[in-house]
């Protein structure tokens, strides 16, 4: 006989001590779930302070207003008659937990603090929290008295515990236990748990989807079981984006899938599933024999039914269906877009301005920009009123809004080239004039020759010495001296631009326009950009996305956009136009950074994903870039040397980058993530440096001998 449950996992677009705004989300996804007929509902990691308080965790008004929030789902009698999994950070002897609660009618049942903590990469847990280093131990937490009062009682289990109820049993899982080798679910899984719940907070990576859907079907590929997978969604106020994607799976197959990009601030994801599928999957003797050797767990008995108690109702399981993926292209379009719309509408501001050089990374912006635009449009469309409030207020459209992701962008969006007589060409600011008037952006020409004239002449009246640019005469220092002028000239007016537009435009309400920066991952880790130029700025939506996936975002946006435009950007030389333009000279980026952007994409996974030093490097890349017809050892020794007395003479300019959306595994960002000294040794005098050099002259004589044998004839004749 069929054993039939409606279960429901969500995601919620949470923000750091957004403590009424959580709790709402929080109750309204309960809701839903419950008219679903779900028995169960599970919820994102940390979801009652959202994930990214980081040093705030450390503050003890945040466990006191957990516990607040904590105390009003208990008392909300619209919440009874299913059982609740919600995160909260709370303190226990002393110690800080990052803990989920586990609710039924009103009663806590038991806490569940994290055992695994995630710290690596963007997470910090273990600076903040204490890992439950002591799975399947169970104590006493003693309650805050005014939920003594409440629930009658004055203590509650804590700890690695297992619920039995009246027709299946259920445990829970958070985030990073799930990527752990030894994961609580195996042994979890052999003690009869039928029912998993797993709530995370875990952040979006290009192509990082496919992992965690991987490891969520393994979770119960082998050892059968209902895995219910909650995330948190939205920018949370940090770098990250959390992409939701929740989802439950039955026995390794999906049965039900959140969207992975959403405006949604609440998405509730429901499926139907049959205990006994689960029962007969879990048939093989050697599962058996090794599930009663299976260490023992601490249960509590919970007399409650997830069941449905209709048997004469005709229902059926929810069928499994495929992963849904975005293509990395697709990735890059709505991540950031749902980043970036998260930030205007809780910041404040009045709009984005970019500084559109006619390039492919201001290019990129302004594209990704446009996108969120269409997810506005999309969202008003299918009657989203949260986005309608926010389009009425940050738009200021009063009686008809937009209907179109042109007439959005030419509300909020900003776009301004600055150019030089001499240095900019005629195509740069016709593509950046061609793409405002596509996308529809507030578009502004504005020439600098006068500002950098000025700045320029400061140094002529206060010493009498006049620089002059390389191709008329100058010198290396002079000639970089004078680019940077520009280049901070641009930060300037792009500021100045972005306070005073929305005067100019006689937009109601106040507030400035958010200034964007446009440096890709590549260009930071090699430093090539000035320090305080247009890459200093507000936020950046490509900061650590490679220029080669920019590329291929850009030729997948002039189709799936309709932007035929952005053709001209893909076939353009990459240039800063900093210096004058001659019959016999143009800027190039790869040329001035002795690399190709290709290259720099490899030498950024290599140091960050592999953990290669410059030695290893070397060695690494002998495989894969010498051999006939490519590289020589010298040549690759040459460019691995260059990449890193450049990363490192220039990791300065990283501590300074702006907050950048993370995307990418090999993100330089200094302030998060990529955490290394920005004051080296000299590179070239490095121990590293001397291993390559020794081991490239080993290398060259080897070839050498070889190649005095095959000009000696080698080998004899018969």
């Amino acid at each position: 006989m069929a054993q039939l449950i409606t279960l429901s996992t969500c995601s919620l677009n949470q923000w750091a001590l957004d403590w009424e705004g959580n709790l709402a989300r929080i109750k309204k996804s309960i809701h839903i779930a419950k008219e679903a007929g779900s028995s169960l509902r599970t919820g994102p990691e940390l979801e009652v302070s959202g994930y990214g308080c980081l040093d705030h965790f450390l503050e003890s008004d945040v466990y006191d207003h957990a516990l607040d929030m904590l105390h009003s789902i208990l008392t909300d009698t619209s919440l009874h008659g299913i059982l609740i999994d919600v995160g909260l950070p709370i303190m226990h002897r002393g110690c800080r937990y990052n803990s989920r609660a586990i609710i039924l009618d009103g009663k806590l049942l038991c806490l569940r603090p994290k055992i695994y903590l995630a710290n690596d990469g963007n997470f910090r847990e273990n600076r903040f929290f204490t890992p439950w280093n002591r799975p399947r131990h169970v104590e006493m937490y003693n309650l805050p008295p005014r939920i003594q009062e409440h629930q009658g009682t004055r203590q509650v289990p804590i700890g690695d515990i297992i619920l039995s109820l009246n027709d299946t049993t259920l445990a829970a899982e958070t985030c990073e236990e799930l990527f752990t080798p030894q994961a609580p679910h195996i042994n979890m899984g052999l003690n009869g748990v039928e029912i998993f719940t797993n709530s995370s907070g875990s952040h979006h990576s290009l192509r990082k989807l496919n992992e965690r859907i991987a490891l969520i079907q393994e979770a119960t590929r082998k050892n059968g079981g209902i895995y219910l997978y909650a995330n948190q969604s939205g920018c949370d106020g940090d770098r990250l984006l959390y992409d939701g994607c929740s989802m439950i799976m039955v026995n390794g197959e999906i049965v039900a899938q959140g969207s992975q990009f959403s405006l949604e601030d609440v998405e509730v994801v429901t499926a139907t599933v049959d205990l006994e599928e689960v029962r007969a999957f879990r048939f093989a003797p050697s599962r058996g024999f090794q599930a009663t050797q299976a260490p023992t767990y601490e249960r509590i008995e919970v007399d409650f039914r997830l069941t449905h108690d209709n048997i004469d109702t005709f229902e059926v399981p929810t069928p499994a269906r495929p992963p849904r993926y975005h293509l990395p292209e697709e990735e890059i379009a709505l991540g950031p877009a749902c980043w970036l719309w998260d930030y205007l509408r809780r910041s404040k501001a009045a709009g984005f301005l970019v500084p559109l050089s006619g390039g492919i990374d201001s290019c990129a912006t302004a594209v990704i920009v446009y996108s969120m635009c269409r997810l506005v449009i999309q969202a008003i469309r299918d009657g989203n009123q949260e986005v309608i409030a926010d389009v009425r207020r940050i738009a200021a459209f009063t009686k008809e809004l937009p209907d179109t992701p042109e007439a959005l962008c030419n509300q909020i969006f900003h776009t301004i080239y600055l150019g030089m007589a001499k240095q900019s060409s005629k195509e740069t600011r016709q593509r950046a004039r061609d793409l405002a008037q596509r996308i529809g952006s507030y578009h502004s020409d504005v020439n600098i020759d006068d500002t950098f004239d000025a700045t320029k002449n400061l140094l002529t009246q206060g010493t009498g010495f006049e620089p002059k640019f390389k191709v008329h005469g100058g010198s290396e220092t002079e000639n970089l001296a004078l680019q940077n002028i520009q280049a901070r000239s641009r930060m300037v007016v792009a500021y100045y631009y972005a306070q005073m537009l929305p005067t100019v435009r006689k937009r109601p309400g106040g507030g400035g326009l958010l200034v964007l920066g446009s440096s890709n991952a590549d260009e930071c880790l090699r430093g090539y950009l000035t320090k305080y130029d247009c890459s200093s700025a507000d936020i950046n939506p490509i900061g650590s996305i490679s220029k080669t996936d920019l590329k291929r975002f850009i030729a997948w946006a002039s189709k799936s956009f309709d932007l035929p435009i952005l053709e001209d950007f893909i076939h353009a030389i990459p240039t800063a136009e900093l210096e004058p333009i001659t019959e016999t000279y143009v800027q190039s980026d790869e040329a001035d950074m002795g690399m190709t952007y290709d290259e720099l994409s490899r030498f950024g996974r290599l140091r960050k994903q592999h953990k290669l030093g410059p030695y290893g490097m070397f060695l690494r890349l002998l495989n894969e870039w010498g051999g006939d017809g490519q590289l020589t050892p010298r040549q690759i020794a040459e460019k691995v040397k260059r990449f890193h007395h450049y990363h490192y003479i220039n990791r300065h300019k990283q501590t300074v980058a702006t907050p950048a959306y993370h995307a990418e595994s090999y993100s330089p960002d200094d302030h998060r993530f990529d955490l290394r000294p920005f004051l080296y040794p000299p590179a070239f005098e490095s121990w590293s440096f001397k291993k390559i050099d020794e081991r490239l002259a080993a290398l060259e004589r080897a070839a050498a001998r070889k190649g005095e044998k095959a000009a000696g004839g080698g080998g004899k004749s018969k």
